[in-house]
């Protein structure tokens, strides 16, 4: 059985790949020569499990999506305290790239760009290297491959930086930057001219939505402290002055660049990218949102939904019968997005053939809706690989068991008492 994620976000590229508006960013030379027409969706799993569709492997520049990550590290090496004396936390309701400090003489917050400027200059050389190398090196472990910096972009955004510029002389003027201010400036844009796929975003993201643990190699990159505070900051300021917006839509901490990506960070359960050049009124790919939205909606995976998950859903699974011809499934907890995805991975492992699958919903407390929808879209699957499915529902959550391709399973009270009765059809 082949798991449906892929399907499904194939699905979601199709639904809007028709939308057109929106303008490319064209103040950006090299990126008013992007390809309007890219477009890519990706996610990842708390557990390192990765699923992308579309230009998936088309590199763009991070540009404000490194913001989050360049945050995480000074706060990682320098502390929260020692951070939040030069920027703040607050939402500016303001555009990105506004010349404006909050009334106590800060940035307002680290996604806007007077706050991302200040956190590149607190980044602690060492050895001599480059601030912009050293996130390179950074966002490389959290990628898990070595990323590069585009001189290309680098060298267009550098010509015209002049509000960034600006933005520079007025930090420095208050006392909040220490150094030149052009340098401190150049290696912001530097940092933003790092290439990335939408697959290495959902990676880098996975780190943020599993506490601050590389699932695939199980190194800890980050501390829970340092986790929440990031995720805080992108759900109340990651988008600009579109958050208010973003958050009753969405609901997801997340962060967008004006290459047109947007990278979303669910605690506990996701991380998702989307790519698509163009933008809004706002600087926020038209098409990303599009596809955030529809994945909030579709798999119940706002904020504010407010169901636990749980790391596993399978609490047993053993083989019985003659010639273990019985494969048992005994599921325990929740039945949401999380949990499905991780059941379907395992339903995979099932042979091509024509055993029987019993699966025991009993200790099922809640099921999702699309809990439900991508575990019955499972259930097809096998049946298509020949397997007869029997499940244990005794109170009929799955509408009778019936699945979408109308086929009707056996509904039994009791999985001890299937169980002799299967062994004694087989006597």
């Amino acid at each position: 059985m082949k798991t449906p994620l892929p399907d499904y976000l194939e699905h979601v590229l199709d639904e809007c790949d028709g939308d057109d508006s929106g303008h490319l960013a064209d103040y950006i030379p090299e990126l008013a020569n992007a390809s309007p027409h890219r477009l890519a969706l990706a996610m990842s799993t708390v557990d390192g499990e990765i699923y992308s569709v579309g230009d998936d492997d088309v590199e763009f520049t991070i540009q404000s999506m490194s913001k989050p990550f360049t945050y995480a590290y000074v706060l990682q090496q320098l502390g929260i305290d020692e951070v939040l004396e030069k920027v703040g936390v607050e939402p500016s309701g303001e555009a990105f790239n506004e010349i404006s400090l909050g009334k106590d003489g800060r940035p307002k917050n680290p996604m806007i760009n007077s706050g991302a400027i200040t956190t590149h200059s607190l980044i602690p050389i060492k050895d001599n290297i480059s601030s912009a190398e050293i996130l390179r090196q950074f966002m490389s472990e959290l990628a898990g491959r070595e990323l590069c910096f585009d001189d290309s972009v680098y060298h267009s955004e550098i010509k015209t930086a002049y509000r960034n510029l600006s933005i520079g002389y007025m930090l420095r003027t208050v006392g909040i930057l220490e150094t030149d201010p052009v340098d401190i400036v150049n290696g912001y844009i530097r940092q933003c001219s790092i290439l990335v796929t939408v697959k290495d975003l959902v990676r880098m993201g996975s780190v943020l939505a599993n506490g601050g643990v590389d699932a695939q190699t199980g190194k800890r990159l980050l501390n829970r402290s340092v986790v929440r505070q990031v995720l805080s900051v992108m759900m109340s300021c990651g988008m600009y002055d579109a958050a208010g917006d973003w958050l009753t839509t969405v609901g997801i901490p997340a962060k967008s660049g004006v290459a047109g990506g947007i990278l979303g960070v669910l605690p506990g359960q996701v991380s998702i990218a989307a790519f698509s050049p163009k933008l809004d009124e706002h600087g926020n790919s038209v098409r990303g949102i599009d596809m955030m939205e529809r994945l909030s909606r579709d798999m119940g995976l706002h904020l504010m939904e407010g169901t636990p998950s749980a790391q596993t859903i399978v609490q047993s699974h053993y083989r019985t019968g003659q010639n273990a011809s019985l494969s048992v499934y005994v599921l325990r907890g929740v039945l949401k997005f999380t949990e499905a995805e991780m059941l379907l991975r395992i339903f995979q492992r099932e042979p091509v053939d024509q055993s029987t699958i019993i699966i025991d919903l009993t200790q099922i407390s809640l099921i999702h809706d699309v809990g439900k929808r991508m575990f019955l879209e499972g259930v097809d699957r096998l049946i298509d690989d020949g397997h007869s499915l029997l499940l244990v529902d005794p109170e009929q959550r799955l509408d009778h068991a019936r699945t979408h391709k109308d086929r009707v399973l056996h509904v039994y009270q009791d999985l001890d008492d299937l169980l002799e009765q299967k062994k004694g059809h087989h006597n």
